[in-house]
């Protein structure tokens, strides 16, 4: 019996993906933007949609970087509205662990699985960046090497507040109204290196036990982070032997945790473009790279790995000879960082190498090196190599990034998904009410 696909949506704010130009493309603040994108994902019988977040905008050179003008919203009250309008969809935000409180997080989500009847999902991430961190009391004090070590403490330390109401703690009857049959429902102590906090947690268990754990890092200590307490792990790795790499890797580490193999999906994240011939969407996918990276984009990007003002370089002609600045006084700070490339001159001369070889301009070689789209072609052959990659066990589904928002979604979930369905390979209607239902999970331990 084939494998059943996993998909979800993902709501990118502006970013390298995004084509804002486009006529076509709205708001990314606006509600009505996200409710038309949640909206066509449950339409299409998507998995869950997902809600990236930045805590700070990035900057280049002391001004904000072009692709982050717009701001993002607070992520627990999008998904909170988003409860509202949506009946199955899953509902996953990310949320940072060095930045935030236990208690406080675990409150959060769990409120949010209750509004939304068991639809909650928490994408855990870290943070080594102070610029981001100078928003917060404790702004850039952990070291990078210690932010796994956080992250797993916040978490074991959010599990416990979950778990602390027992499935029936709480009952009723005519004389004695609202009761609680255990005293100690929601009672809670944890101390460990990061956290000494006592109480009692004031939100009942909620319908999925606990929210659906997402984890995105690829570092060694990302993929044991989860293997180790995650539910699903996001990943770059979209192609079939890199895909089957990941794949293996991560899912051979859940054994030593006690794990089946079925207890953690992957979860690759991938762009698209749809053409009514092979030929018409590989021109269409070219156009969306060229709006993806204009001249005065692939200088932004450059400048990150040469760590230097570039403004004066024609986007159109050869890459620099001088060589990337690798002192710590970084260009761009934030999310966008020189910080990427570990070794950011060896990465200058291979992309210098291409460049000569292939006789690629800068903003050629950036539209050549910033990533492709992930599925290229018809409906049929985008369908077809959706399936392969899944069923091959390079994934266990895809994390889709429209490049148009809010409406990029349409034409995938129009025109793809019944090819898929017809496969047998993806759902007609939701199984059961809860994002662990949609994904197959068991409840939490």
């Amino acid at each position: 019996m084939p494998k059943q696909i996993h998909l979800a949506a993902h709501f990118p704010g502006v970013n390298n993906t995004t084509v804002w130009s486009d006529p076509e493309a709205g708001s990314h603040i606006e509600f009505a933007s996200f409710v038309k994108l949640a909206q066509t994902a449950e339409r299409a019988k998507f998995d869950f949609f997902f809600l990236a977040e930045g805590l700070r905008l990035r900057e280049q050179g002391g001004k904000i970087y072009d692709l982050d003008v717009v701001g993002r919203p607070d992520t627990f009250t999008v998904l909170a509205a988003l409860a509202a309008v949506t009946t199955h969809l899953g509902l996953a935000g990310t949320i940072n662990s060095t930045f935030n409180e236990p208690y406080e997080v675990a409150r959060q989500f769990a409120s949010l699985d209750h509004l939304s009847a068991g639809r909650a999902a928490w994408n855990v991430v870290t943070s080594w960046d102070a610029f981001t961190g100078e928003n917060f009391r404790r702004g850039g004090f952990l070291a990078e090497k210690d932010r796994y070590s956080r992250a797993t403490q916040f978490l074991d330390t959010a599990k416990e507040l979950f778990a602390s109401w027992p499935a029936d703690a709480v009952a009723a009857s005519p004389s004695e109204g609202v009761f609680l049959r255990d005293a100690s429902a929601g009672t809670f102590a944890h101390r460990d290196d990061h956290f000494d906090i006592a109480g009692r947690f004031n939100v009942p268990r909620s319908p999925q036990g606990r929210p659906v754990i997402l984890q995105a890092g690829d570092s060694d200590a990302g993929r044991e982070f989860a293997a180790a307490t995650a539910d699903a792990i996001f990943s770059r790795h979209g192609t079939l032997a890199e895909g089957q790499a990941f794949y293996a890797d991560v899912k051979g580490r859940l054994a030593k945790y006690g794990r089946e193999r079925d207890e953690l999906l992957v979860l690759p994240a991938a762009t698209f473009v749809l053409g009514d011939t092979e030929d018409e969407a590989q021109e269409r996918a070219r156009i969306v790279r060229r709006q993806q990276v204009s001249g005065a984009t692939a200088i932004k990007f450059l400048e990150q790995l040469w760590n230097r003002d570039l403004s004066a370089y024609d986007p159109d002609g050869p890459l620099p000879e001088i060589d990337p600045d690798v002192s710590d006084d970084h260009i761009a700070r934030g999310r966008a960082s020189v910080r990427m490339h570990r070794d950011p001159i060896a990465v200058a001369n291979e992309w210098r190498a291409r460049a000569e070889a292939e006789k690629l301009s800068i903003r050629e070689l950036i539209i050549e090196v910033t990533g492709r789209q992930s599925f290229i072609g018809t409906p049929s052959s985008v369908a077809a190599s959706v399936n392969e990659l899944v069923q091959a066990d390079a994934s266990d589904g895809f994390i889709l990034v429209p490049h148009v928002t809010p409406g990029g979604l349409d034409e995938f979930a129009d025109r793809v998904v019944p090819l898929l369905q017809e496969r047998g390979v993806f759902r007609t209607e939701y199984a059961g009410p809860t994002l662990r239902d949609h994904l197959g999970l068991k409840a939490p331990r």
